[in-house]
């Protein structure tokens, strides 16, 4: 396939510019209404949004145009084993709801380290602001940009680098024209209209094909299966079974970005249902994205490069007009994407690191310019980071996003369900994770992806199995240490009751163990092959 831009017609350029015009006026505008109430700031959202805001908030947080073209990559390569990765996250949403939610609420905490801080101290506190830092260049930024860079490439046909530098460049443009905000403030109708786009091409992809019994029978069997036999290369169902919960404990559980806004929960209750209501949005991901990668299969077979599904869908099922605006929304909510990225990586620093730690009298002007500095610094790191994500070989979109994820997990994974789970966890074995842990963990995700590539060295497991591997040695690792600490530092047991934690209420146990018999149901009709 050649590039997307040769079959734009006039009616998509204009649809682009227009859309591009309408943005940088809201930008515009947005940042000369300065004078507004200074009480309208991020945290005062805080404790007031109910349960339908908090599920569209992390389901939005969750699907990003990135995911969109990775699951459509791997639902055209291998079917529907790729919804394992948002079906069975309901496990890890009602251990968020059940576990972690309120002990989150009860501690009355902002952030993570904060949370952690209050029961080791600050030094860890300080390793995992700095390990937030990392995560949010890596898992956000960088993957981001990435999928960016491709989405790019793949429109106009230019490489790599020049596609992630435009990216960025866009991204910060509007950071400077306060467009960032106005981004912030339309990312909800990008979302709705990104899924009325991508339902809309499911729909028009069945009725090509022939309708749903057609396109049943039009791929091989394995295609509908979710769980696969042990001896498949791809996704053998204990690769998936040990390893996928490793990363989710970590994404669900334990990342800020996804946890703020059950931190932002009216009540517990509000919380508790929010993350239930996310568990049955992702049912969605199957008729909305992977399947969109099956009707490519069908319909376009012999696609070089499965990553371009969704891109060859868009171009060739959608009439003019429709293509310009796919494109635009697509790229529009990547740049709020690497924008929201940027801001929280300088946020990070210059808040928990800088102010706090490196020049605690800093002036506000001072501040401003190291904000700008991490800004320049994040931007520079994550166009080559992109470039080094793109150069990995012997795996699909949908893989290297996972794997990268994999390995950035175990140690958040290690501390978290130990701080909940085991009293006698001791300060420096939680330190000891997040550093040393975490030195070794991303040092093997840089021989797996990069030195000793899995496609030339054929000794690696399954870069789940490996995520798996690396989470059993750290936990183990963390118990030796904290049974041998000659003098442990132990959490505050008063902040860590857990009889005074409020119990679920009779409403959240029903919407739950709804949720749990429909997710059981779904696993058995699409395993009955």
């Amino acid at each position: 396939m050649n590039n997307i831009v040769e079959r734009l017609t006039r009616l998509d350029y204009a649809i682009v510019v227009a859309y591009l015009i309408i943005l940088i006026v809201i930008g515009y505008r947005a940042s000369f209404s300065k004078k507004k109430k200074t009480g309208e700031s991020l945290f005062l959202a805080s404790k007031s949004l109910d349960w339908p805001s908090i599920g569209f908030n992390m389901w939005g947080t969750n699907v990003g145009p990135s995911m969109l073209l990775a699951f459509a990559s791997i639902g055209y390569s291998t079917g529907i084993v790729a919804v394992n990765f948002d079906w069975y996250a309901f496990v890890f949403l009602l251990l968020l709801a059940m576990v972690f939610a309120p002990r989150y609420l009860a501690a009355n905490v902002s952030t993570m380290p904060e949370f952690m801080g209050n029961r080791y101290g600050d030094s860890t506190r300080n390793i995992l602001a700095w390990y937030a830092l990392i995560k949010i260049l890596i898992s956000w930024l960088s993957l981001g940009l990435f999928a960016g860079g491709f989405l790019v490439r793949q429109i106009l046909g230019i490489p790599m680098w020049e596609s992630v530098i435009v990216l960025v460049l866009f991204a910060g443009l509007f950071a400077f024209a306060g467009g960032l905000k106005a981004i912030a403030k339309v990312n909800v109708f990008q979302m709705i209209l990104l899924i009325c786009v991508s339902l809309t091409l499911t729909i028009m992809g069945v009725s090509k094909v022939g309708g749903l019994s057609k396109v049943f029978h039009s791929v091989p069997g394995h295609y509908w299966n979710l769980i696969r036999p042990a001896s498949d290369p791809k996704y053998p169902w204990y690769a998936i079974l040990l390893g996928y919960p490793v990363a989710a404990v970590a994404f669900f559980c334990t990342d800020q970005a996804m946890v703020q806004s059950v931190l932002g929960a009216r009540n517990l209750e509000q919380g508790q249902l929010g993350v239930n209501f996310i568990g049955w949005l992702k049912i969605l991901s199957l008729p909305l994205f992977i399947l969109t990668g099956i009707l490519c299969f069908i319909l376009f077979p012999h696609l070089k490069d499965p990553a371009e599904a969704y891109m060859t869908m868009v171009t060739h099922l959608f009439p003019p007009g429709m293509n310009g605006l796919v494109i635009v929304v697509l790229i529009a909510v990547l740049v709020g994407t690497i924008g929201s990225s940027l801001n929280s990586l300088s946020t990070v620093f210059t808040m928990d690191v800088y102010a706090k730690k490196i020049n605690p009298n800093a002036t506000n002007e001072q501040i401003i310019k190291v904000g700008r500095m991490t800004v320049v610094a994040g931007c520079l790191f994550a166009i080559m980071m992109a470039l080094a994500i793109d150069s990995i070989k012997g795996l699909n979109l949908f893989d290297v996003f996972q794997s990268v994820l994999g390995f950035i997990a175990p140690p958040l994974s290690v501390v978290f369900l130990l701080t909940v789970f085991w009293q006698r966890t001791t300060r420096k074995a939680v330190n000891a994770i997040l550093s040393f842990g975490s030195a070794f963990s991303l040092g093997v995700g840089v021989l797996y992806l990069w030195v000793l590539t899995p496609d030339k060295y054929h000794f690696w497991p399954h870069y789940l199995l490996l995520s798996f591997f690396i989470f059993l040695f750290l936990l183990i690792a963390a118990v030796v240490i904290s049974l041998f600490d000659p003098s442990p530092v132990v959490m505050d047991k008063e902040a860590h009751a857990t009889h005074d934690l409020p119990k679920p209420t009779k409403k959240v146990w029903r919407a739950w163990i709804l949720l749990i018999i429909t997710m059981l149901a779904l696993y058995v009709i699409f395993n009955g092959h």
